[in-house]
This record gives C-alpha cells, sequence and structure tokens, in this order.
C-alpha cells in the first residue's frame, strides 16, 4: 500500500479533517525520531503506512469501547491516532522518562485532551478499567495479557498488532487463557497479525 492510499483509507473511516491533525503528529514523531529512536529510521519513509494506518486499523476492532489503554506507548502508537481518530479517552503508559516527555509534547500541541499520560510500568497502574487494551511491540501475547488483566472487564476486548510470531504466542496463551480469541490480517503487512 502507498501513503497516498493511507491517507484515503483514514480519511473515508474518519474524515478528511482528521490528516491535518495526524500529519501534525508525523511531523513530531519525524522531528523527535533525529534525537532519540521513536520508531525505525528505515521506516519513516513509510511513516503512513508503517505506523499510522498500522495504528488506524485497531480502531474498528473494538467499535463499542468507551476508553483505551496503551501500553508501553514508546512514539504514541497506536495511542496517539487512536484519541485523534476516535476522541475516546487513552489511558498512555510508558516507563521511559524521554519518551513521556514526547508524548506530553504531542498532547499539548495537538490538544489532546482526553489523553492521559503515565509514566509507569503497567503493573503499577490501578484503580481503572479499559474497554479497550492495546499494546504494539511490547511483549509476548501471554505477557501483556497477565500485566493488563487487572485493568479489564468481563467485556473489555484486547487488541493487539502481531508480526509473525502471532499465531505462537496465541497458542502459548490459550494454555493458560480462557476466551474468545479471533485473529485479523493486518492491513500493513501480508506476514502480520491482529489479535
Amino acid at each position: 500500500m502507498t501513503e497516498d492510499k493511507a491517507k484515503a483509507w483514514i480519511a473515508d473511516r474518519y474524515g478528511a479533517d482528521k490528516i491535518d491533525r495526524l500529519a501534525a503528529y508525523v511531523d513530531l514523531l519525524l522531528a523527535a525520531n533525529a534525537s532519540q529512536n521513536l520508531i525505525s529510521r528505515a521506516t519513516e519513509p513509510s511513516v503512513w503506512v508503517r505506523h499510522i494506518l498500522d495504528s488506524a486499523q485497531l480502531l474498528p476492532l473494538a467499535p463499542e469501547a468507551d476508553t483505551w489503554l496503551d501500553v508501553g506507548s514508546g512514539a504514541g502508537l497506536p495511542g496517539v491516532v487512536l484519541a485523534i481518530l476516535s476522541e475516546r479517552p487513552v489511558l498512555m503508559v510508558e516507563p521511559r522518562r524521554m519518551r513521556v516527555a514526547f508524548l506530553e509534547t504531542v498532547k499539548a500541541e495537538l490538544a489532546l485532551n482526553r489523553v492521559a499520560i503515565r509514566q509507569s510500568t503497567v503493573e503499577k497502574v490501578s484503580g481503572q478499567k479499559f474497554g479497550a487494551v492495546t499494546a504494539r511491540a511490547y511483549a509476548a501475547l501471554p505477557q501483556i495479557l497477565s500485566s493488563t488483566f487487572p485493568l479489564t472487564t468481563s467485556s473489555t476486548i484486547w487488541v493487539l498488532p502481531k508480526g509473525r510470531s502471532a499465531e505462537e504466542e496465541l497458542a502459548v496463551a490459550r494454555r493458560a487463557w480462557q476466551g474468545v480469541f479471533h485473529v485479523k490480517q493486518s492491513l500493513t503487512d501480508d506476514e502480520a497479525r491482529i489479535i
């Protein structure tokens, strides 16, 4: 998929006005990437497909979720993208100080008033329950499920982008976790899946 097709996919589903806000985020992301490794430099030319669309495709998988938890937010992927596209409250949990500083800058510059940022590990977060949980390039599926379970309800949906290891991780997770697991093909990579 091309960058233009990625933008068109997003505009068709969420409105052309969202493209400007996402473009402002991309500008902040690429500028900050020069001083800290937020995304692989090799993916900068394909940022709209590899990072923005890769995050945007998660939103329709939890349409009823009123709040999102993004674990290991790093550069704000997918949390910032979800917040821009849905206007739903998003809590981004990130332990690294420099990443949190970047996320605070993005929140302020883009007026993401429904975004909260917590410098912490997810295991130290308490007192909240979320409608959807996501984590991109954070940990293996069993670890994500166990570390986020206390922040969920019986109706919470985990929306977890995974690469080639998706089926293996799911097989391991099924040994300890009961539930309905669906595996979807990613729009951005033929070998990637979303659990």
